[in-house]
């Protein structure tokens, strides 16, 4: 019999000799851009040489469809499905295991992901997983390759060369990417023809570069310092394009275009060095469909135009098209917005999915928007990571942020980032062009009480108060409820669903537009790039970066007379702990040794020095465990956001969300009801889901697919999720289950 790779529900055959020879041909094409042809090749010819096993031909003739041939540890171990995958990583070991280590991993993990370490699965069945394909006697043009040598950047000196192996652990992982994503291209051409031309038809960079010069050279017909400035920021973009490929830093103070600025910029150098897409990291969802309908606007895109692709879990699934959800598998497209959490952490993951799309990382421009939030304690592997992606994978790195400067070329030096570019020569200069805001720190010395904060607020028609916590919103929400004795006030935090955010960020933004006074106290979701501008902004003392952010909702556009009020006040509550702990405490250092000026390069100079001085780079020892190849425990450690402390619950926000939790119960997890509710979900103290869980008012549903709340109750239609009220009583009318 023909030995095949995959056999489809009607009995249609997918030879495997057309299988490997495919997935070959694609995984080389897409290596070629940073010298890993000829060993994504060789692993694309042989990662499922273990299908020539009699054992597999049987099993896959007789279970057909789509997912017959994936394959689990699990499912290796209960002997659901037959191990295919050892035998050809066993035969690259065998043939070079030094020249071969990247293709030995790639295939081994091609389903199951990269791994710790192989010498175990081996031992127990490696030999005898090979001798089974060979049995079969498999094409000597296929077995008989000959593994190159690795490109001497990847082969360590020794065992002490932590750099080669750190270099060798990020190439091992970029050839496991480009194996997996021409294995998933191959196979999904078999299965369903109709979702692989849905790929491709993207507008070109050019058109796409085009389209927004002329955006933005209409938006610049307003004479006002605001637009002078902005051209100036613009000139400098362009004039850096021509700089080679490296890493640059985009210091634009609040209000100055940066973020169309960065994006000319990234597309007119793509284009000046031949580099194939932009790809954006946000680091917040609040800010990511704000951004990326900036961009839509700018290039005037519809929704459904997958040139530009949106990769976040906060993207409404009804506005998504299914060229944008394909392309989001492996970033196809020129264009990517996505998050800060969905580019790093796959930089570091070792699951198939996670890292397809890796490989088109290479010759790429990178944006890092609001560079100065990467994660402190991951700041070593991280700055590692993204300059081997400029050093030896092609590609440009740009870090952009409005909180001058947050990471200095000396910062970027201490973490191993030996140049970059300022791209604006002068952002200090800007800054003070640009200064549109007196900061009042009379409140800043000794703790206020909510109910005088509140006093102050009530008599600001149009003002924006940012606190810590989000029992602080609620609490100083309510205290100005009770001085103004109404519910005018808004309030935002993270216990409110995205849905129900956005539809209140919307309603401030339309009543903002009309010119009418509105009164909001927010957590500092609302900071970082929330188009939101007020004359007045009170912001608890908390680091200057903080500070800095909260300054940029305060006389944002420059339409104000005179400069806005930013007011800072000492909360009755600290900010949770970590990172937002050690910055209130170095304000308030500084504070101490007189005037701080939050718009002076002097202060963010020492108070980053300070932030970055404290507390471990690499906390986790990443780079301890890439140098050992620990493939697993990478992924499992580096984590963008550590919400160990914070389990979901799904809110019965609306007629959708309760559709989806229905579906959910009787259908299974999709991935369309899953994102489905993204949209309705509460972080909230693990303890308090695990009691709530016990007690009945979270029923879990599924698998532990999802945890929902059991009535909605405790859901306050203004303020969001109020603990204290979960276990109250619940309306037989509220039951969704």
């Amino acid at each position: 019999m023909k030995p095949l790779a995959h056999v489809a529900d009607g009995g249609r055959e997918h030879a495997l000799a057309e299988h490997l020879h495919g997935v070959a041909s694609r995984a080389r094409r897409f290596a070629e851009d940073f010298g890993g042809a000829a060993h994504a090749e060789i692993a694309g010819l042989w990662h499922d040489l273990g299908k020539y096993a009699a054992d597999f031909q049987q099993m896959i003739r007789a279970a057909q469809g789509a997912e017959a041939h994936v394959e689990t540890e699990a499912d290796i171990a209960s002997r659901k499905k037959v191990d295919h995958a050892t035998a050809g990583a066993f035969h690259a070991a065998q043939r070079d295991p030094q020249n071969g280590l990247p293709i030995v991993f790639a295939i081994a993990g091609h389903h199951a992901g990269l791994a710790d370490d192989l010498r175990e699965r081996f031992h127990d069945r490696g030999q005898r997983r090979l001798d089974a394909a060979l049995a079969a006697s498999p094409p000597a043009e296929i077995l008989d390759r000959v593994v190159p040598p690795l490109p001497d950047l990847f082969k360590p000196a020794s065992s002490k060369d932590g750099d080669a192996h750190r270099r060798l652990e990020l190439f091992t992982r970029m050839i496991f990417s480009a194996l997996c994503d021409a294995d998933f291209l191959d196979t999904e051409a078999f299965f369903d023809g109709g979702r692989t031309e849905l790929r491709g038809g993207h507008l070109p960079l050019e058109a796409l570069a085009a389209r927004l010069q002329a955006d933005v050279d209409g938006l610049a017909k307003v004479d006002s310092e605001v637009n002078r400035v902005r051209a100036e920021v613009r000139r400098a973009c362009l004039a850096a394009v021509e700089r080679p490929p490296g890493v640059f830093i985009l210091n634009v103070p609040t209000g100055g275009g940066k973020t169309l600025a960065a994006m000319e910029f990234a597309l007119g150098h793509a284009l000046r060095h031949g580099l194939r897409r932009v790809v954006v990291a946000i680091p917040y969802t609040s800010i990511i469909e704000q951004n990326a309908g900036v961009y839509r606007r700018a290039f005037g895109l519809a929704d459904s135009d997958a040139s530009l692709v949106e990769h976040h879990s906060a993207i409404d699934p009804k506005r998504e098209s299914r060229r944008n959800r394909i392309s989001s598998e492996n970033w196809d497209a020129p264009i990517i917005v996505t998050t800060n959490v969905q580019l790093l952490e796959s930089l570091f993951a070792n699951r198939p999915g996670a890292c397809r799309k890796l490989h088109n990382l290479a010759r790429s421009v990178i944006v890092l928007d609001e560079a100065q939030t990467l994660p402190r304690e991951l700041l070593a592997p991280t700055t590692d990571v993204l300059e081997a992606l400029v050093r030896h994978y092609g590609a440009s790195l740009v870090l952009s942020t409005a909180t001058q400067p947050a990471l200095t070329r000396e910062a970027l030096r201490d973490c191993g980032v030996t140049s970059a570019v300022e791209i604006v020569p002068d952002p200090h200069a800007l800054a003070e062009r640009l200064r549109r805001v007196e900061v009042d720190w009379t409140r800043a010395r000794s703790p206020v009480t909510w109910d005088s904060l509140a006093k102050e607020i009530a008599n600001e028609g149009d003002v924006l108060a940012i606190v810590h916590r989000r029992d602080d919103a609620r609490e100083l929400c309510a205290a100005a409820d009770a001085t103004l004795g109404d519910r005018t006030t808004v309030h935002l935090s993270a216990l409110m669903c995205p849905v129900h955010r956005s539809a209140i960020l919307a309603k401030v933004r339309t009543r903002k537009a009309a010119g009418e006074p509105v009164r909001v106290v927010s957590t500092q979701l609302v900071e970082a790039g929330v188009d939101l501008d007020f004359p007045v902004v009170y912001r608890a003392l908390a680091g200057v970066d903080s500070l800095t952010q909260a300054a940029g909702r305060c006389n944002r556009e420059g339409k104000l007379a005179g400069r806005g009020a930013l007011r800072v006040f000492l909360a009755p509550t600290d900010p949770p702990e970590g990172v937002l702990v050690q910055g209130l405490a170095i304000t308030q250092t500084m504070l101490s040794a007189g005037a701080v000026d939050l718009f002076a390069p002097r202060t963010h100079r020492e108070y980053f020095g300070r932030l970055y001085g404290v507390g471990d780079h690499d906390k986790k020892a990443i780079q301890a465990h890439r140098e050992k190849l620990h493939f697993a425990t990478v992924a499992g450690a580096y984590r963008v956001i550590d919400e160990s402390w914070a389990a979901p619950v799904v809110i019965p926000f609306d007629d959708r969300a309760r559709r989806a939790i229905r579906d959910l119960e009787h259908l299974g997890p999709s991935r369309g009801r899953l994102r489905e509710l993204q949209r309705v979900t509460v972080n909230v103290a693990r303890r308090d889901r695990e009691q709530w869980v016990q007690t009945g008012e979270v029923l879990v549903i599924g698998d532990e697919t999802a945890f929902v709340l059991a009535g909605t109750s405790a859901y306050d239609p203004r303020f969001g999720l109020v603990p204290a009220r979960v276990g109250g009583a619940v309306a037989a009318t509220d039951l969704i289950v």
